[in-house]
Parts: C-alpha cells; sequence; structure tokens
C-alpha cells in the first residue's frame, strides 16, 4: 500500500465511505506531485473546484482585513511619518506587545513626453542619455499584429516569444468551456 493509499480509505471502506475518504486541499501539502497527478480525474475536477473557491474566499478575507488594518493604524501612522517629516516610507510603533509597522512605499511617475525631450537635449549636447536615464521601447503584441506585413518583417528579427505558464483546468463533459 502506499503512503497516498494509507491516507484514504477506498471508495468501498465501509467505515469511511466516499466522500468522506477523499483528499481535501489541506491534504495535497502531505502528497507528492506525483501523487496528486495519480488521483482519479473526478478527484482532480473537485480539488481544482475547492481550492479555486478557497482562494476567492482568501482574497476576500485578505482585502477586508487589510482594511480593518488600515482603519486601526493608517491615522496614527501619518502622524508620525509627519511628525518625522517624512510623506513616504516606514514608521515603527508600538501596540500592545506588538510593534507595527507601517510602510507608505513612494511612488513614482514620470511624464514620457517630457523625458523624450530631455533625453534628446541631452543627446543634442553630445552626452550619452543612457548615463542618466534607462530606455526601454516596448511593441505591444495588438498593435504588431495589426501593422502591414511589410513593417512587421523590419521588426521580426528584434521579437522573441516564449511561452507563458500553461494553465490546465478540469471542465465537465459538456460544461461551459
Amino acid at each position: 500500500m502506499t503512503p497516498f493509499q494509507s491516507l484514504f480509505a477506498h471508495h468501498g471502506d465501509r467505515f469511511m465511505p466516499f466522500p468522506l475518504n477523499t483528499p481535501k486541499p489541506d491534504d495535497l501539502l502531505s502528497l507528492s506531485t506525483a501523487e496528486i497527478a495519480a488521483l482519479p480525474v473526478e478527484l482532480k475536477a473537485i480539488l481544482q473546484r475547492e481550492i479555486d473557491e478557497r482562494q476567492k474566499q482568501i482574497k476576500s478575507v485578505k482585502i477586508r482585513f487589510d482594511a480593518a488594518m488600515v482603519h486601526c493604524y493608517a491615522t496614527r501612522a501619518s502622524e508620525m511619518r509627519q511628525a518625522a517629516g517624512k510623506d513616504t516610507g516606514t514608521i515603527r510603533f508600538d501596540d500592545g506587545d506588538f510593534t507595527i509597522v507601517a510602510d507608505l512605499p513612494k511612488r513614482v511617475d514620470w511624464d514620457q513626453d517630457h523625458l523624450a525631450s530631455m533625453v534628446e537635449r541631452i543627446r543634442a549636447a553630445g552626452d550619452d542619455p543612457g548615463e542618466y536615464v534607462d530606455v526601454v521601447i516596448k511593441v505591444p503584441e495588438r498593435k504588431y499584429a495589426a501593422w502591414p506585413q511589410a513593417i512587421r518583417d523590419g521588426f521580426e528579427p528584434a521579437r522573441t516569444v516564449r511561452p507563458g505558464t500553461l494553465k490546465i483546468e478540469i471542465v465537465p463533459q459538456g460544461g461551459d468551456q
């Protein structure tokens, strides 16, 4: 009997009838990838659905909990940040026997048109813009696909297509696909 089989009784066990003997998402932590892969497709479909439902639930719980944390600590963190003369950054303060770490990251946006003109001014002055800024050129795939073939041919040597992450979903036959 494999370790997997010892965890769950088979479907005919009168002491633990199906579906009580089916693995739950928490049980997967103690199983190897090969053992999970060996499960019948029906069980994998059930597990996939349960995992997706838990993931949605935990995402909602996380949003609600984070909102409660902001409600509880944002004002104090803001006051302490202001007293320290900081607009952003990390502030630490105590709440009972715990230290609260409130981090407000800095998000910087740059005006792309203005940056482009500055790059041209640097270049016109004989300097290397690469010493001051990183220049990245992106081509959205939708735009590329809409280009005439002659233009695409010129850009093709600069284009590399890599596969994304494989996603597999188990859908009952005749179900929504």
